[in-house]
């Protein structure tokens, strides 16, 4: 980690070995908090809008005030984007209840929320992985019964996401009643002959961002989209399989558990969803 990284924090801009968090944190002691992932291309957010009206509904959901205006965190964000001279990447956003005494209960209201964003250079755009596709395995899905909520109590991915390194592949899905619910931290797709098949929302996954512009574009495009559950079997027989998120856009399945999907390779419909989305994303940069 960089020490010339500058990390914004309660209303400053700090260089990263700076920026520190007291212990009482209730995010550090609880997991009491809400984070959001904005990508960056060319030095500018992507899809941003969709990511903080997210991020306003998490919070909202937990009961923590939102700090700033969709305008006010705008600024900050690109203000922190310039400072680190980030031309591609993540920027990570998190809110928290605050810092207080210990208790479960919440503390008293006026208790100021930590505010907290970094910035993560990574290539997304050019990832050699979309070229050869991904490999993943699937894992039982051991989190809580909000998974609408981007809470930062993330074990069970973090689990998830260390039996995903261990297997030497890119992703886990996470499954549970014998339907994939989602991928640890990516939305699952599949393609079953002109349908493009994605599980409906609910409270037991997430609401993906990249999810509901690659539909939109799908649907732009004439495509079929399907919103229904699908098992790990159906989609170790699908003809194409892929995950989207703001860190990876559309990225292809070739193999689930060791099984190879369609012909190995990533399939057409996947590249074709990829291309539309970068393609989406240039000409819309803010």
């Amino acid at each position: 980690m960089s020490q010339a990284r500058i990390v914004y924090l309660n209303g400053e801009f700090l260089p990263y070995a700076e920026a520190k968090v007291p212990v009482m944190d209730r995010g550090f002691l609880f997991a009491d908090g809400i984070y959001e992932v904005s990508a960056v291309l060319s030095g500018r957010l992507v899809d941003n809008a969709a990511h903080l009206a997210r991020l306003d509904r998490s919070l909202g959901e937990i009961g923590i005030r939102n700090p700033h205006t969709g305008a006010e965190w705008l600024a900050l964000q690109t203000d922190l984007v310039a400072r680190n001279g980030l031309g591609e990447g993540l920027l990570y956003m998190q809110v928290t209840r605050g810092v207080f005494e210990r208790d479960f209960a919440f503390p008293p209201a006026g208790t100021p929320p930590t505010v907290m964003m970094f910035t993560q250079a990574k290539t997304i755009g050019a990832n050699p992985l979309a070229e050869t596709g991904a490999a993943i395995v699937t894992v039982p899905d051991l989190r809580w019964k909000r998974r609408d909520i981007k809470s930062v109590a993330l074990l069970a991915q973090v689990i998830a996401k260390q039996q995903a390194a261990e297997a030497g592949v890119a992703e886990a899905w996470m499954v549970e009643d014998g339907a994939v619910t989602e991928g640890s931290s990516s939305t699952a797709f599949i393609v079953a002959g002109d349908r493009i098949v994605t599980r409906p929302l609910s409270h037991a996954l997430l609401p993906g961002i990249t999810r509901l512009a690659v539909m939109r574009l799908a649907e732009e495009e004439g495509l079929t989209v399907e919103e229904r559950l699908f098992s790990v079997e159906e989609a170790m027989g699908a003809d194409e399989a892929f995950y989207t998120s703001a860190s990876s856009f559309v990225m292809p399945v070739v193999r689930i558990d060791g099984t190879t999907v369609g012909d190995g390779r990533p399939g057409p419909l996947s590249r074709r969803l990829r291309a539309l989305y970068l393609a989406m994303a240039r000409e819309t940069l803010e």
